[in-house]
């Protein structure tokens, strides 16, 4: 019974010497083994491992990829054209020791401030050698293959790998922004009036071209319809040369009794004339004659009969040709009086 006693704490320190001696390395971990703060051991491999009790102790650290959000910094490019930048990095810690001794107990949150004052030195180091519209074009890959190899290189004495380095964000700063999209503005409205320039010396050429389509048309269409007018004239003087040289007694005639119907049917038909006017020549004509009449035709024979009856053709074509001088006379007559 007393062995018993005896041999329950001895098992029991037994036990928890075994436990604090004992610990496990995740895969995705490395571990230090710390003895009064100075590493003595590194176990980067996964798994099962054993430590003094007491006197050391385990550190772990992430053995995975870390990302990292750099603040937005404000840079200026070689054309003093400030931009604002956002950024963000992916590390990894490649050598737990040198890691351990660099950034100290506080681990990965000193180690992160570090990799913020290198990627915001590289940044402005990198970005001022070029112009602004090298940085916002979308073929920026070697600006940022350079930022990441200076960071890299800043980084190794660190115990830190710095995979990439990418920018998420560059625009301008808030107090540049209203003035540069005035001047976008201005731009915009400069092409605007340059086109709209061009649009109005174009429509202008079109409607001169167009106008002086419009005049040649008219001086042609002008010029056909004199000639086409110049030869009715000359045909219409034709006609009326023939006509008055027919028959003028017939075409005197035809004139005055024109001249009676206008001016009768006008507004004012009270007209002073004196009663021996030529106006009334042809009125005092048909008085004589009513005073005066002519004396009877003479009657033809029976051979002179025969002799018409024996012709009929000619009789008709010569009514015909009577016919249309007398209404080529009668027109021509209508278009003096006019």
């Amino acid at each position: 019974m007393k062995r018993s006693a005896f041999l329950l704490p001895i098992a029991a320190v037994a036990l928890l010497l075994a436990f604090t001696s004992l610990f496990v390395v995740d895969e995705r971990q490395k571990a230090l083994v710390l003895q009064f703060g100075r590493v003595v051991n590194v176990k980067e491999d996964p798994g099962l491992a054993f430590k003094l009790p007491f006197i050391q102790n385990v550190v772990f650290y992430d053995d995975r990829i870390l990302s990292l959000d750099v603040d937005p910094i404000e840079v200026t490019p070689s054309d003093d054209r400030r931009l604002v930048v956002d950024a963000f990095a992916r590390f990894r810690i490649a050598d737990v020791v040198q890691f351990r001794n660099s950034v100290g107990a506080a681990g990965i949150m000193n180690a992160e401030r570090l990799i913020d004052d290198i990627l915001r030195d590289e940044l402005r180091a990198v970005l001022g050698t070029v112009s602004s519209n090298e940085i916002l074009s979308e073929d920026r890959a070697a600006l940022m293959a350079r930022i990441a190899s200076g960071a890299r290189d800043e980084a190794s004495d660190l115990g830190i790998f710095v995979l990439d380095v990418r920018l998420k964000r560059t625009d301008l700063p808030p107090q540049n922004l209203d003035a540069t999209f005035a001047r976008m503005r201005a731009e915009r409205e400069r092409e605007a009036a340059d086109e709209i320039a061009r649009g109005e010396e174009a429509a202008q050429r079109i409607r001169a071209q167009a106008d002086r389509t419009v005049v040649e048309l008219t001086s042609d269409a002008r010029r056909e319809a004199e000639i086409t007018r110049g030869v009715a004239d000359a045909e219409r003087n034709r006609i009326f040369a023939n006509a008055f040289t027919a028959d003028p007694e017939f075409f005197e005639f035809y004139r005055s009794l024109t001249a009676y119907e206008r001016a009768i049917r006008a507004d004012n038909s009270t007209m002073v004339l004196s009663p021996d006017s030529e106006f009334f020549s042809y009125l005092k004509t048909a008085r004589s004659s009513e005073a005066n009449p002519p004396a009877p035709e003479e009657v033809p024979t029976p051979e002179e009969l025969m002799e018409d009856i024996e012709q009929p053709q000619e009789i008709e074509e010569g009514s015909i040709s009577g016919d249309d001088d007398a209404s080529a006379v009668a027109e021509e007559g209508t278009t003096l009086g006019n």
